[in-house]
């Protein structure tokens, strides 16, 4: 029976649900001329879900009989996953208009997609987590074949089809066996079940535990199943794009962690191990075949796999330091990609998008402002001090050499430096490469206000961090004092 407290826990996802379904509707009976109406409802959708999950009790809550929790780190997660949606949907108004694909169900589609990752999030049960992950993936698949009439979107989005589908069969798999061997698919009893110095797992369970990570890793593209993302986000709509780097990543990122330390946190020593493997593999492939790219989106899409190698260095020291660490970097590596892709997004010649890395030269001397912009996003992503993205790194590093994982520490440092390379060509291609046709000017006021406050935000983090740090050392906390 669902009582008052199951319904106010879940309020938020209700609001957002409720309110993608109106807009449908509204589309449904307007048509095509209410895209720009509809893609600011939704932003508005975005705002008004945002200010209810601010208003709930962050001590906790439990509801649906242990299926869905509430507490700090969900609600410090879902803030970032709800401004990467809404700035992805605000970076998708002037360009799918000049593209020619402006629909309504373009908005709606994130809106869904949110609202699984916001299940995601606040999962506590195996069971639930899937529902989430379905649910954010079966519009994700839709968005990335958006373009209807571009083979490359089209093939985008069926190999991320495919390839989402055999994740989510290990991923089912693995719970299926953790149920079977186990007896329970709730977090908490997982919990309980694996503590004491007599608590044996099993190899079934072991085993499960392995097709679920591997299901969750195919969802943060880490390596080996980082082979979607290249093919996928070079040949989605670039918005698209920018919403995979971020919102979706975020989501997935948050799950494995409260997946990793929650119910399996006793089984640290059996996962930490997988953790490492796919982290340390994760930032070298990253930082090795960026190197060749020539197509931006490209690279990227393995800067992603990359950060995601970087940031699960955070989960592999298992301490509260470490996934301090994952939240400051989350947040930041939002904001590093929101600004780049803006950047992309104002890549535009003679009314037609370009993609190729040589297309950027000599932009100093065309347009200096962005050329600006994107050098604050290539040195911080570089990690380079004082920028944002230097600090991401340094929390996770850090809590590593805490934890004694000093080649895992040394590794990351070295994949930084080598990754350094193709950021600051980049960086030199603009300033002092033979300039090429200049871009034009009109990206939108939208792309040009994100970019800006991107930019400030990632050049000016080191002058006031507490409110991020506080906020990931207060997630972290919750989730080892429910652990524990």
């Amino acid at each position: 029976m669902i009582t008052s407290i199951d319904l106010f826990t879940i309020l938020p996802e209700l609001i957002l649900a409720v309110l993608g379904m109106a807009l449908l509707m509204y589309g449904v009976f307007r048509g095509d001329k209410a895209v720009h109406s509809v893609s600011w409802l939704a932003v508005g959708a975005i705002l008004i879900t945002a200010i209810a999950i601010s208003g709930q009790s962050d001590s906790g809550q439990v509801a649906f009989k242990g299926q869905f929790i509430v507490d700090q780190f969900s609600v410090f997660m879902k803030w970032l996953i709800l401004l990467g949606s809404a700035l992805a949907i605000l970076m998708s108004l002037n360009y799918n208009e000049r593209e020619g694909i402006q629909r309504f169900e373009y908005p709606v589609l994130i809106l869904f997609a949110t609202l699984g990752m916001l299940l995601m999030v606040s999962a506590n049960d195996l069971m639930s987590l899937y529902v989430g992950l379905e649910l954010q993936s079966l519009s994700l698949y839709v968005i990335a074949a958006f373009r209807r009439d571009s083979t490359k979107s089209s093939e985008a989005g069926l190999k991320y089809f495919v390839l989402g589908a055999l994740s989510s069969g290990m991923l089912l798999y693995g719970a299926s066996m953790i149920y079977g061997f186990a007896g329970t698919t709730q977090f908490d009893k997982l919990a309980t079940l694996f503590t004491g110095p007599n608590a044996d797992p099993g190899v079934g369970v072991i085993v499960g535990l392995v097709f679920l990570l591997a299901g969750l890793a195919f969802k943060v593209s880490a390596v080996p199943f980082h082979m979607w993302t290249p093919d996928v986000y070079e040949g989605a709509p670039t918005p698209v794009t920018a919403f995979f780097a971020v919102a979706p990543k975020i989501a997935a990122i948050a799950l494995l962690v409260r997946t990793m330390v929650g119910p399996f946190g006793e089984l640290f020593d059996q996962w930490q191990q997988i953790i490492i493997f796919i982290s340390i593999a994760s930032m070298l492939l990253g930082a090795l075949a960026a190197i060749w790219q020539t197509n931006i989106k490209r690279l990227m899409a393995y800067s992603s796999i990359g950060h995601i190698g970087f940031a699960l260095v955070g989960l592999a020291a298992g301490s509260e330091e470490g996934i301090r660490g994952i939240g400051v970097y989350m947040a930041i590596y939002l904001a590093m990609n929101i600004g780049t892709f803006c950047c992309i997004l104002s890549m535009r010649r003679q009314g037609v998008m370009v993609e190729g890395i040589s297309d950027l030269a000599g932009l100093a001397r065309n347009q200096p402002m962005m050329a600006a912009a994107l050098a604050i996003f290539m040195f911080s992503m570089a990690g380079i001090p004082p920028l944002a993205g230097f600090f991401g790194k340094l929390y996770v590093f850090m809590a590593a050499v805490n934890e004694g994982l000093y080649v895992l520490a040394i590794i990351g440092v070295l994949t930084s430096v080598i990754g350094a390379f193709y950021y600051l060509r980049i960086i030199k291609i603009m300033y002092f490469d033979e300039p090429a046709e200049a871009f034009d000017r009109s990206a939108g006021r939208e792309v040009g206000t994100i970019m800006a406050v991107s930019g400030l935000f990632t050049l000016l983090f080191f002058v006031f961090p507490t409110p991020i740090v506080g906020a990931a050392s207060k997630a972290a906390a919750v989730l080892f004092s429910a652990a524990g």
